[in-house]
C-alpha cells in the first residue's frame, strides 16, 4: 500500500514535492480560515474550526513531538560515538553555544533599535484594553539555570521532555559508551539501527504533513481576525520588519563570514524547515524536519547536526528575542517609560539568559517576556496589549529560531570538516520522497525470522 501523492495538473503524472504541497496546504488555509473568520458562523467555528481542525492539527503536532525524544536520544548517541573524540565533541559543543549566544544577543540588540528608532508604541491609546489576568513569572538565577542541566532523574527528564537534561544525559551516556571501546559495538549497532527507524517514522509522520498543516493554518487565520491587529499595527510592523531582517539579512551575513557558504543556496535547502516550523509554532517540533533538512539537503553529518539541532532547538531563539526587544520598547512608550541605556541593556542580558532554560513550545515567549518586563519594572499588564496577536507573531518568529539553529549547525559542520559539499552543491539533494511501500519480500523475511523452528 502506497501513500498518495498529489500530481501538478497537465504535469503528465509528475507528483509534486512535499514542501510544495505543504506551501497550497498553507495558501488554502489562510484563504479558508479568512472566509470562515468573515462568516463568524458558530456551528462552523465550534465544530468544524474547533472540532475537527483543531483535533486534525492537536493530532499533527502531537505526532510530532512523539519523535523528539527518542529521535534525540539515538541519534545524539550515533553522534557522539560516531565523532569519536571527546575533545572533538567539547569543541563542538563549545563553539555551537558560543554561536547561539552570540545570535541571541545580535538579535535583540537589532530589535531594540529597530524599535526604538520606529516608535511604536507613541500615543497608544489604552481605552478599551483589559490589562487584567495577566500573571508574571520570576527570572531564574544564571546558576539556577545551568544547574538545571543535570537531571536528578534521567527518566522524569525523557518523560517530560526537558530538552537541556536529555541532551545532557544522552552525551555522558555517549561518552560513557566510547570509553568501554569494542565491548560498546552490539550498542551503538543498536542505537544506528533505531535511528534509522525513527527516521522512517519521520517519513510516515510527514505523509500526512499537508492536512496536518492545512488545519492548523485554518484554524490559526479563523480565530485571529484582522481587526487584533489594527491597534497594535505599529508593533506588528515593527516586529515583523526586525524578524525579516535578522533572517535574510543577518543570519546569511553570519552564515557566509564564518564558513564562506552560499547564502541564497542555504534558504534554498532550509525551506521545508522554515515552512514547518511556521506551521507549528514549536522549535521542539520542528526538530525532526530541522534534523532531516540539515543533513539531507544540506549535507551536514549526522555527529553535528544531532547534537547541534535539539541543543539550538532549547538555547537559541532569535524570533523570540526579537519580539521580547520590540514589546519592551513597544510597552515602554505605550507607558511612557524611559528605560535608558542600562534599561536596554538589561533586556539584552535577560533574553538570553531566558533562552537558554526555556523550551522551544508555542506561546514561551510572552513567559518570557514576563521575565524581562519584571526586571526593568514595565508593568506586566501590558502584555494583554499584544497578547491577541501572539499566535501569528509566533509563527514567524519560531521560523527565524529554527534557521538561527541550521545556520549554526552548518557552520560548526563546515568549519569541523563534518559536511559534504557535493549534497549541498546539489539542488535535489533530499528533495526525493521517501518511499511508504511495503516491501513485501523483507515483509515475507522478517515474518519468517518471528516464526517458531
Amino acid at each position: 500500500m502506497a501513500a498518495t501523492t498529489a500530481q501538478a495538473p497537465g504535469s503528465g503524472g509528475k507528483r509534486l514535492s512535499l514542501t510544495t504541497q505543504i506551501m497550497i496546504a498553507m495558501a488554502a488555509g489562510v484563504v479558508l480560515g479568512a472566509i470562515f473568520n468573515a462568516l463568524d458562523i458558530a456551528f462552523i467555528n465550534t465544530h468544524v474550526v474547533a472540532g475537527f481542525l483543531g483535533m486534525i492539527g492537536t493530532m499533527f503536532v502531537n505526532a510530532l513531538k512523539m519523535l523528539v525524544v527518542p529521535l534525540v536520544f539515538f541519534s545524539l548517541i550515533c553522534g557522539v560515538t560516531g565523532i569519536g573524540d571527546i575533545r572533538i565533541l567539547g569543541r563542538v559543543g563549545a563553539r555551537s553555544f558560543g554561536l547561539y549566544l552570540m545570535t541571541t544577543a545580535i538579535a535583540i540588540a537589532i530589535a531594540i533599535a529597530i524599535a526604538t528608532l520606529v516608535g511604536p508604541g507613541k500615543g497608544f491609546e489604552m481605552a478599551g484594553i483589559d490589562t487584567s489576568g495577566v500573571t508574571g513569572r520570576e527570572a531564574p538565577s544564571v546558576w539556577a539555570v545551568f544547574a538545571a542541566i543535570v537531571p536528578t532523574n534521567p527518566v522524569a527528564a525523557f518523560a517530560n521532555g526537558e530538552m537541556l537534561q536529555i541532551i545532557f544525559y544522552t552525551i555522558i551516556l555517549g561518552v560513557a559508551v566510547l570509553m568501554l571501546g569494542a565491548r560498546s559495538k552490539p550498542f551503538v549497532a543498536a542505537a544506528e539501527y533505531m535511528n534509522e527507524v525513527m527516521m522512517k517514522i519521520v517519513s510516515i509522520v510527514m505523509a500526512a504533513a499537508p492536512f496536518g498543516v492545512f488545519a492548523l493554518i485554518t484554524k490559526t487565520f479563523t480565530e485571529q481576525g484582522i481587526e487584533l491587529f489594527v491597534p497594535v499595527l505599529a508593533y506588528v510592523l515593527t516586529l515583523t520588519g526586525a524578524l525579516l531582517l535578522h533572517l535574510f539579512v543577518t543570519l546569511m551575513l553570519i552564515l557566509k563570514l564564518f564558513s564562506g557558504l552560499d547564502p541564497f543556496t542555504f534558504m534554498r535547502k532550509i525551506r521545508p524547515a522554515q515552512v514547518f516550523a511556521f506551521s507549528t509554532a514549536s522549535s521542539n517540533a520542528t526538530i525532526p524536519v530541522t534534523l532531516r533538512a540539515v543533513t539531507e539537503r544540506i549535507g551536514a553529518s549526522n555527529s553535528v547536526a544531532s547534537f547541534c539541532v535539539p541543543f539550538g532547538a532549547t538555547i537559541n531563539m532569535d524570533g523570540t528575542a526579537i519580539m521580547q526587544g520590540v514589546a519592551t520598547v513597544f510597552l515602554a512608550n505605550v507607558y511612557g517609560i524611559d528605560l535608558g541605556l542600562m534599561g536596554y541593556l538589561t533586556v539584552i542580558a535577560m533574553a538570553v539568559l531566558a533562552s537558554i532554560g526555556t523550551a522551544g513550545v508555542p506561546g514561551v515567549g510572552l513567559v518570557m517576556l514576563t521575565m524581562v518586563l519584571s526586571q526593568v519594572g514595565l508593568p506586566i499588564e501590558g502584555i494583554a496589549l499584544i497578547l491577541g496577536v501572539d499566535r501569528l507573531m509566533d509563527m514567524i518568529r519560531t521560523a527565524v529560531n529554527i534557521t538561527g539553529d541550521a545556520v549554526v549547525t552548518t557552520i560548526i559542520a563546515k568549519t569541523e570538516g563534518q559536511m559534504d559539499m557535493d549534497v549541498y552543491n546539489d539542488p535535489n539533494a533530499g528533495v526525493a520522497e521517501d518511499s511508504l511501500e511495503i516491501d513485501e519480500a523483507a515483509e515475507a523475511e522478517l515474518a519468517g525470522l518471528a516464526r517458531p523452528h
